[in-house]
C-alpha cells in the first residue's frame, strides 16, 4: 500500500546528477529511512540517474527523465523513467567474472544490485523504467 509519492521530472542533462541526488535523499530522510540504508540508497540514485540520462536518453536534453519516489508501508520505491528504447538485462555483461572486469559497461546494474534489496525493469513503449526498492 503507497503512503505517499513524490515525482519530479528533469531534463536529461548530466549537470544536474546532484540535484537529482538530492530531491531523492531529502524525500528518504523525511520518511525516515534508516542512516545506514542512505548511504546505499544514494550510490543506487547516483548508478540510476546517470544510467537514464547518458544510456536511456542518450544526452538529449529534449527528453525527460521523471523520478517517483513511493513511500510504501514496508518499503520505498524510487522509479527512474527515461524516453529511451530499453535493453535486454541480459546483455549487460557481468562485472565480476575475469574477462568483463576491464569492460566499462554493466558496472551501474551491479552496484544497484549490491546496494538495493531488488532491482527490476519495465520496458514501455515510452522508455524504460528503473525500480530501486529498499525495504524497510
Amino acid at each position: 500500500m503507497i503512503l505517499e509519492t513524490y515525482t519530479k521530472q528533469y531534463p536529461s542533462n548530466p549537470e544536474l546528477l546532484p540535484e537529482i541526488e538530492e530531491f531523492v535523499i531529502e524525500i528518504a530522510r523525511k520518511a525516515g529511512i534508516k542512516e545506514d540504508q542512505l548511504d546505499n540508497l544514494a550510490l543506487a540514485v547516483a548508478e540510476a540517474s546517470s544510467n537514464s540520462i547518458l544510456h536511456g536518453n542518450k544526452m538529449d536534453k529534449n527528453k525527460k527523465i521523471k523520478i517517483t519516489f513511493n513511500i510504501h508501508d514496508d518499503k520505498y520505491e524510487i522509479i527512474f523513467k527515461d524516453e529511451g528504447t530499453g535493453f535486454i538485462v541480459e546483455d549487460v555483461p557481468d562485472p565480476t567474472i575475469p574477462e568483463n572486469i576491464l569492460k566499462e559497461n554493466g558496472r551501474g546494474i551491479h552496484i544497484m544490485n549490491t546496494f538495493l534489496d531488488d532491482l527490476k525493469y519495465n520496458f514501455t513503449d515510452d522508455g524504460t523504467e528503473a525500480i530501486l526498492i529498499i525495504a524497510k
